[in-house]
């Protein structure tokens, strides 16, 4: 339950994210998934940290956690630089 809270958080950033680059037209959307990318990559490995060194999970246990929780909104987000980077 915790990973599908963390990643429904992704993607409301992702959105955030989103609208913030809409006010600058196309190309800013494009912009603004892949900035993205690595805050959110910031992010995940936090909760993975988090997994470690609070919940008491070892790296082993927390890395196919991290893989997804931080997939999917990244490959949302790849999804949408795509569409947006090809339009002017």
């Amino acid at each position: 339950m915790h990973s599908i809270m963390v990643i429904g958080g992704g993607l409301v950033l992702l959105a955030l994210f989103v609208l913030v680059g809409k006010q600058g037209g196309v190309r800013s959307v494009a912009r603004a998934a892949l900035w993205f990318i690595p805050v959110w990559l910031a992010a995940a490995l936090a909760n993975l940290w988090m997994g470690v060194s609070r919940a008491g999970y070892t790296v082993t246990q927390e890395l196919p956690f991290l893989l997804v929780v931080f997939g999917v909104p990244a490959a949302v987000a790849g999804l949408i630089w795509r569409r947006f980077s090809r339009k002017g």
